[in-house]
């Protein structure tokens, strides 16, 4: 089943290995933003980041990325909820 177009990626992770084949999959299914939520959000929305950048010889890979230590979860998910591109659409949490 493909992902939601809009995720909350709650940190920390059970194993940062998982995180490239989570990363190829969001590419796979169009997701658009990926919010990371929780400690150490900063460094994880790093290592995302250069996973879908790769080498740089593919400019079709995107994925925006937003990281959010502090503040409420609330705050985050009603970010994710008005993100423009997808606005009201459904937004899928996940865990690895």
């Amino acid at each position: 089943m493909p992902f939601a177009r809009k995720i909350i990626l709650h940190v920390p992770l059970s194993d940062e290995a998982l995180l490239d084949a989570f990363v190829e999959q969001c590419l796979n299914d169009g997701v658009s933003l990926l919010a990371v939520f929780g400690p150490d959000c900063a460094r994880i929305e790093d290592m995302i980041d250069a996973i879908v950048v790769g080498d740089g010889n593919d400019e079709t890979r995107f994925l925006c990325t937003t990281s959010h230590p502090e503040g409420a979860f609330e705050d985050v998910l009603n970010m994710a909820r008005l993100w423009e591109f997808e606005r009201g659409e459904f937004v899928e949490e996940v865990r690895l």
